[in-house]
């Protein structure tokens, strides 16, 4: 963009009113995949058993447990029931909703849902910041109507409702930092409920050995998740092919009828027989929900198995994993139940320091080290700060809740409101970036927000006993986030106002990283900046005086 005088005024204004849309080009290419090669491929995706699968994986330990909490199965078909929520929240919420669904709606390859907020940003003027004048309302290129488009126009109805109402504004800038806060509220929990689960020992032993596997855990941190993957990943590969095996041994040995629990009809009659009693232990099903669906043969296979023995021994509801295992395969399966339940947080550490990575950037998180641990992907960071304050905080959790019911009440709310706020956010993204049909827009909020709607409702209920914890972190976590981006941010634009700057121009950047080769730092810091000025769309004049534009921006490193 060029300033010239002030006679310039007069010619109309045809330009993008940001250039958000240089971001959405430059991808940075080893953060997508798509020209990743076979190799590289493979090598991510067996790196990211140890980072990302490993919650989902031991979730077995501890989600019989937590949907009959007293111990006791009153009626033998309770457990069909149970067994067929399980697989069918399973299917529903990781399969359907976010690998077919979410997973599509990221913002240069991040996820969660400062990403979708940012998504959203793309399409319309949201950010609490004024970063436009009044005219940019007219001249975006958002605004141009495409005649007979039904979608385009409600695109459009949406964008001007979203920039015209503070109070929408606020709310969907609020809506995000709670996702965030109950993210990294989840990334205390989920270490604490791991590790109170990974022993078969008393459960004062239990909680200090867990104390200690915390501490290792964080202490490991600082080598990246490059590392960490590789070292994690084989381990978390032994313990599917263990619990799909035991499992399956269950399944033969006991009774294999429970397979008539993928007839949903159980789940109606365990609702009819049980009452507010159902709705209640929809606290527990939903801990089977954390994590992804790639390994759901697996996991399938180990809560089938637990169903079919603890259909044989229903006394063994407080214990299930540790009882159903054959006595010859107890002490291997023992000591990879204690590894595996080490790593499960593994994958929302990594998440929380994306997540705060990415707050960074929009202005919403105060600065703190964030240290790049991979050469080749961008998103791969640790931040020391966030570090040392999460696993202090999974260390007094741990020593404050002690049993995995009771961290148990206050998981469950952290996930299930992050499952909400983001068919939310994303029924926003249908809307607006996708522009997809409005029945399969109201299709989707109605089937994910009213099952979301009702577990909710349970793991609410338990409140008083734990369910308060996630609130307070995500109230503090909440106000940080608030108090930084309202009054750190607009102090540093009313000090530019002050100063006589009367626009603000958004411009995106793209350099060589640290690192990178002589021919790459020539190609991409010189010859790239010189064709794109050179050779780009030709810029349009405003009429302002250099001295009060002020340039602000995202430099990305390729």
């Amino acid at each position: 963009m060029s300033v010239e005088p002030a006679e310039a005024a007069g010619e109309t204004l045809a330009r993008h009113d940001s250039l958000y849309g240089d971001a959405e080009k430059v991808s940075g290419d080893t953060r997508h995949g798509s020209g990743a090669s076979w190799r590289q491929t493979v090598l991510l995706a067996f790196q990211s058993i140890g980072v990302v699968y490993g919650d989902l994986g031991t979730s077995p330990l501890y989600t019989y447990s937590g949907t009959f909490p007293d111990g006791v199965i009153r009626h033998p078909d309770d457990l069909l029931g149970v067994l067929s929520l399980i697989l069918y929240t399973l299917i529903l919420l990781p399969l359907l909703k976010y690998v077919f669904i979410v997973l599509y709606a990221n913002d240069n390859g991040d996820g969660g849902t400062f990403a979708l907020y940012s998504l959203i940003s793309r399409y319309a003027r949201i950010r609490m910041i004024p970063n436009q004048q009044a005219e940019d309302a007219s001249v975006s290129n958002y605004s141009i109507p495409e005649p007979g488009s039904s979608k385009t126009k409600r695109a459009q109805w949406v964008k001007q409702r979203l920039e015209s109402s503070k109070a929408a504004r606020i709310a969907l800038f609020t809506v995000t930092i709670l996702g965030t806060s109950m993210v990294m509220g989840d990334g205390s929990l989920t270490p604490a409920i791991s590790g109170t689960y990974s022993t078969y020992i008393q459960q004062l032993q239990v909680v200090w050995i867990s104390v200690a596997i915390l501490f290792m855990l964080f202490s490991v941190q600082r080598f990246g998740t490059d590392k960490v993957g590789y070292s994690f990943a084989p381990i978390i590969l032994v313990w599917f092919v263990l619990i799909a095996g035991i499992g399956a041994y269950n399944l033969a040995a006991h009774d294999a009828t429970v397979l008539r629990a993928l007839n949903p009809m159980y789940i109606v009659d365990y609702f009819r027989r049980n009452g507010k009693q159902a709705w209640l232990s929809l606290g527990g099903v939903v801990l089977c929900t954390t994590g992804t669906f790639i390994i759901f043969p697996s996991v399938a296979l180990c809560y089938m198995g637990q169903a079919s023995y603890l259909h044989k021994f229903p006394h063994d509801v407080a214990d299930t994993f540790y009882k159903s295992i054959p006595a010859a395969m107890f002490w291997p399966t023992f000591i990879v139940a204690i590894l595996a339940a080490i790593i499960a947080s593994q994958a929302m550490l990594s998440g929380a320091f994306a997540i705060l990575s990415k707050a960074l950037s929009l202005g919403c998180f105060p600065r703190v080290q964030v240290v790049h641990t991979s050469k080749k992907y961008a998103g791969q960071v640790y931040i020391p700060e966030v570090n040392f304050l999460i696993g202090a905080a999974s260390i007094v959790v741990t020593l404050a809740f002690q049993t995995t019911t009771n961290i148990g009440n206050a998981y469950g709310i952290c996930v299930v409101m992050v499952f909400s706020i983001t068919t939310h956010l994303m029924t926003l993204v249908m809307l607006l970036v996708w522009k997809k049909n409005v029945a399969f827009i109201a299709a989707f909020y109605l089937v994910f927000g009213a099952t979301e709607m009702l577990y909710l409702t349970s793991i609410l209920s338990k409140f008083a006993e734990g369910g308060y914890l996630p609130f307070c972190f995500s109230l503090v976590l909440m106000a940080l986030m608030a108090t930084w981006h309202y009054v750190h941010e607009k102090r540093f634009i009313d000090a530019e106002l002050e100063r006589g700057v009367v626009y603000l121009t958004g411009e995106a950047d793209v350099v060589a990283a640290p690192g990178s080769s002589l021919m790459k730092r020539v190609v991409v810091n010189y010859v790239y900046t010189f064709l794109r000025k050179n050779l780009s769309e030709s810029h349009k004049a405003l009429a302002i005086p250099k001295d009060q534009l002020l340039k602000v921006g995202i430099t990305y490193e390729i």
